[in-house]
C-alpha cells in the first residue's frame, strides 16, 4: 500500500513515540507490533492528537473507556492526552498500523486566534470525543479515513510542497470531524475531562517511573498520588488492567532489556543490572524477567550476539 521504509523512525524500541518537532509538527510512523518490546506500545499520553489506522491484523487499543478490537481497514481517533496503549489481538497473528499524530496548533496558529477559537476548541474540548472509532465500510467516517489515507501517501512521498498539502489535507480532516461533532461541540465548551481515576495512574506511572531504581513498595506509590494502597490498586485495574506493583516490574524488565540491548557500561554482570534496576535478589530478577521474556537474562544476552537472535527474542515480549 505505502513504502515503509523510515516510518517508524520516531518510535522508541521500548514502544513509546516521540513528541512532534516544532519546525514539522506531524509524523507519520509505520508500526509492526511483531518488532516492538512486548509486541506492544506500552501505556503513554501526548498533547499531540493521533490517528491510527490497522493495515494488517487485528489489535486491541486500551484507553480507560473500553474500545473494541480493531481490524484491518478500520481505524481511530485520539485527543490530546488521552492514556492508550496498543497490542496485538492475537500474538501469533502480525499486526501493522500506521499512526499519524500532529500538533493541532500546526492548523490554526501557535496564537489564540479566534479562528483557533472557533474550530480547534470545540473538537479538543468535546466531553464526547476521547477517541472516535473511524471505519472504511462508514460513509462519514470513511471520508476521515480517506483524508488520513492521503495523508500517509503525501508524507511517505515528500515531493516538493508536502508539507503544504499535508496541513491542507489535515485542515480537511478536521473539517469533517467538527462536522461531525455538530451540535454537541459548542465554541467555549470546557475541556474534556480525564477520569479521577486516569489522572491518578497517570501521576503513580510517572512516579514509578522516576523512582523505579528503589526499593520501591505499593506504600509508596499509593502516597504519591494521596490515596490509600487498596484505592491505587483499583485504580490501576479499572485503567490498564493490572495492579501498581505489575507495572513496576513490567518497567523494570523494560529497562534491563533497553541497557542490554544497548551494551550499557555500567554493569558488569546480570547481578549488577539486577541491582541498578531495583531488585535486590538476582533470583527472583531471573524469575521475573523469564516470565515476561520468556528466556533468562543470560539467555537473552546470549541471543543478541547474533542478528536474528534480537528479532527472534523480541517476538516473544509478552
Amino acid at each position: 500500500m505505502y513504502a515503509a521504509d523510515n516510518t517508524d523512525a520516531n518510535l522508541y524500541a521500548d514502544g513509546t513515540v516521540r513528541g512532534s518537532e516544532i519546525s514539522y509538527p506531524v509524523q507519520v510512523q509505520f508500526i509492526d507490533l511483531s518488532k516492538m518490546y512486548m509486541q506492544r506500545v506500552r501505556w503513554h499520553w501526548h498533547p499531540e492528537v493521533e490517528v491510527l489506522l490497522i493495515t494488517k491484523g487485528r489489535i486491541i487499543l486500551t484507553t480507560d473507556n473500553k474500545e473494541p478490537p480493531l481490524e484491518a481497514g478500520q481505524g481511530i481517533f485520539l485527543n490530546q492526552n488521552v492514556m492508550h496503549s496498543v497490542h496485538p489481538a492475537d500474538t501469533k497473528t502480525d499486526c501493522c498500523l500506521y499512526s499519524i499524530m500532529f500538533d493541532p496548533s500546526f492548523l490554526f496558529g501557535y496564537g489564540n486566534t479566534l479562528i483557533a477559537g472557533k474550530y480547534l476548541s470545540p473538537v479538543l474540548n468535546s466531553p464526547a470525543l476521547k477517541t472516535l472509532l473511524l471505519d472504511s465500510q462508514d460513509s462519514i467516517s470513511g471520508k476521515l479515513m480517506d483524508n488520513i489515507h492521503s495523508v500517509i501517501s503525501t508524507n511517505m512521498d515528500k515531493e516538493y510542497g508536502y508539507e503544504l498539502i499535508t496541513k491542507s489535507l489535515l485542515c480537511q480532516f478536521w473539517v469533517q470531524l467538527l462536522e461531525l461533532l455538530t451540535p454537541q461541540a459548542a465554541p467555549g465548551s470546557q475541556p474534556h475531562s480525564l477520569s479521577l481515576d486516569e489522572i491518578r495512574v497517570k501521576d503513580a506511572i510517572l512516579f514509578i517511573e522516576s523512582h523505579y531504581a528503589e526499593q520501591l513498595t505499593l506504600e509508596q506509590i499509593a502516597f504519591s498520588v494521596h490515596i490509600s494502597k487498596s484505592e491505587c490498586c483499583r485504580c490501576f485495574k479499572r485503567v490498564l488492567q493490572f495492579s501498581p506493583i505489575e507495572y513496576l516490574m513490567r518497567y523494570r524488565i523494560l529497562k534491563a532489556v533497553t541497557m542490554m540491548q544497548d551494551n550499557d557500561p555500567t554493569f558488569r554482570n546480570i547481578s549488577d543490572l539486577a541491582f541498578s534496576i531495583g531488585f535486590n535478589n538476582v533470583s527472583y530478577f531471573n524469575k521475573v524477567f523469564k516470565q515476561y521474556v520468556k528466556c533468562t537474562p543470560t539467555e537473552y544476552k546470549r541471543n543478541l550476539k547474533t542478528a536474528a537472535g534480537k528479532n527472534a527474542v523480541n517476538i516473544m515480549f509478552m
